[in-house]
């Protein structure tokens, strides 16, 4: 049973990552007929619910924006466009191989631009100009409501002198979707960043004052958030969690960390150790640690960060599955095992076109993961 198997449950998308086939209908319970969920997870029994616990990463994930490398909405927003772009070189020059961004390559041997040339300013305006229509779609769909004045914390000013929803509006609807459907669930920010102090400021003002133009009843949620920023770093001898006077270690077991993670309430935030993840090569070896307990009748963590990739070289994600129900060792996961199950790889680009994009994906990894854990059992 701790072993997930092949990945063969349902997959949000194809991939050319253009188009959600997703058949929908009214949520059991939710009270609102306008919350949809996919067909097969209406709730027959909504007391046998698991909680969740979504970690979900900062940059170009809920923002459209890298603190790391000081990148402003539009290079931000760019950079990413690289990274979905897909091509071969032939005969010595760059050939493109899809009109159309997508998380996974169009065909056998089409790498992306930036794997391939690395970081590329004004990517959109060079190389990449086919994908400007794109780049200005959606930096239109980003635009801050006309006529709403700016939010100090809420909108920020891009490299051309237009405001922008600084947090994107689709993870605010997953808040308002996840409390309409009365499912029981904690967000925990992780960032190798240094952004998490002023989200977690722009959040709870939000959720506190209603200061969201496109969402002002978000007080109705009742949600809290934890203002002390946590640390998580890692070594050869382990990994440590603080936060206030809060510290856990892995090497006092880890399965204490679950156990910390599992019982997380409201919203609040940690910083991983980014310099561990790159002296790892930036492969799973030194990616932000997630534990997963397949045997855990009650807990499901989900993991959404736009550096998961399938190929534990070069992804972001460490899974640390345990062995056995309520046992201390665990192996490392590969992302394959648990992608679209309890990893999502953001697609940014949906992220700002479909206002729904976090709640589908949240709601595909749970389709997916019981139906990975009943063929286990099976």
């Amino acid at each position: 049973m701790a072993e997930f198997g092949e990945r063969n449950g349902r997959e949000a998308e194809e991939h050319d990552g253009t188009q959600s086939k997703d058949v929908l209908e009214p949520v059991c319970g939710a009270g609102d007929p306008t919350v949809i969920v996919p067909r097969g997870l209406r709730c027959s029994n909504p007391e046998r619910r698991k909680k969740l616990v979504l970690h979900v990463d900062l940059n170009n994930t809920i923002l459209v924006s890298d603190s790391v490398i000081a990148q402003g909405t539009v290079a931000a927003l760019e950079h990413f466009l690289s990274t979905v772009t897909w091509g071969r070189m032939s005969k010595g020059k760059w050939e493109w191989l899809s009109d159309s961004p997508s998380l996974h390559p169009p065909c056998d041997g089409a790498v992306s631009y930036h794997s391939h040339f690395g970081r590329t300013a004004g990517f959109s305006s060079n190389v990449g100009r086919r994908f400007r229509g794109i780049l200005e779609e959606h930096l239109n769909l980003l635009r801050w409501p006309e006529g709403t004045k700016g939010d100090k914390e809420l909108s920020v000013k891009g490299e051309g002198g237009h405001l922008y929803h600084w947090i994107l509006p689709s993870f605010f609807q997953l808040l308002t979707d996840l409390v309409q459907e009365a499912q029981e669930f904690a967000i925990v920010f992780r960032s190798f960043g240094n952004d998490l102090p002023r989200v977690l400021s722009a959040v709870s003002r939000a959720l506190t004052e209603g200061a969201h133009p496109l969402f002002p009843d978000l007080p109705q949620l009742k949600l809290s958030v934890n203002m002390t920023t946590g640390k998580i770093r890692c070594s050869r001898k382990g990994m440590v969690l603080s936060r206030a006077e809060e510290h856990l270690s892995s090497r006092d077991g880890e399965r204490g960390l679950y156990q910390y993670f599992s019982s997380a309430k409201g919203l609040g935030g940690f910083q991983d150790h980014f310099d561990w993840w790159s002296s790892n090569g930036s492969s799973i070896r030194g990616g932000k640690p997630l534990w997963v307990d397949p045997f855990d009748q009650h807990v499901q963590h989900i993991f959404i960060d736009d550096n998961i990739r399938q190929d534990d070289e070069h992804t972001i994600i460490q899974p640390k599955v345990f062995l056995e129900p309520g046992g201390a060792d665990t192996r490392t996961a590969c992302t394959s095992e648990l992608y679209d199950i309890t990893l999502v790889q953001t697609d940014l680009l949906k992220a700002i076109s479909q206002q729904n994009y976090f709640t589908q994906r949240v709601h595909i990894c749970l389709e997916n993961y019981e139906r990975n854990l009943q063929q286990g059992a099976g």
